[in-house]
């Protein structure tokens, strides 16, 4: 048997985690406005079941640009840095992530490779879900399918603006409500 010897930071920083896990998404107090966390009842104890829950130093990696996409991860605590790269090997940010997202969504649903980096910028918890899991429960669970689709939808609106902003200068604007 091996002695091993654990720093004074370390047992601090493990103690201090443990603390905030919110082993449950039934319990989060934080779901309300997040994908995978506003579902009902039945689909949120479904979701817990699938989910394996991490707890990541700052500085990792949770998906790497040209990776196959094997599992999705719900950033429960903590954000992350998502970037791609050129390649030469020129990195831009393209946002940060926050608290609730879904990382790794599009690439897995298509059994892809993941098309943008993320790292993480804090000591974060995150929620794993492998992708055959991820596929069974979305056929199983509707509401929560309909919720990806909007989501991706949302995705790809904020991408158009992205790309018209930098390409020609200009950002899509609301339009204005029509007075009769």
């Amino acid at each position: 048997m091996t002695a091993i010897t654990v720093s004074g930071a370390l047992l601090d920083y493990l103690e201090s985690m443990e603390s905030v896990i919110e082993r449950s998404c039934l319990e989060c107090v934080r779901r309300p406005d997040r994908l995978f966390c506003g579902l009902t009842q039945d689909a949120l104890r479904d979701f817990d079941l699938l989910k394996s829950l991490a707890i990541y130093p700052r500085g990792t990696i949770l998906l790497r640009q040209g990776q196959p996409a094997r599992s999705v991860f719900v950033l429960c605590q903590g954000r992350a840095k998502l970037s791609v790269c050129s390649e030469s090997g020129t990195q831009l940010t393209l946002r940060i992530a926050n608290p609730g997202e879904v990382l790794g969504l599009s690439a897995a649903l298509v059994g892809g490779f993941h098309e943008i980096s993320a790292e993480l910028l804090e000591n974060a918890q995150v929620a794993v879900v492998k992708r055959k899991d991820l596929l069974e429960f979305l056929h199983q669970h509707r509401d929560a399918c309909l919720q990806v689709v909007s989501r991706l939808s949302q995705d790809l609106h904020f991408a158009y603006d992205r790309v018209r902003s930098v390409g020609l200068g200009q950002t899509r604007r609301p339009r204005a409500a029509h007075v009769h």
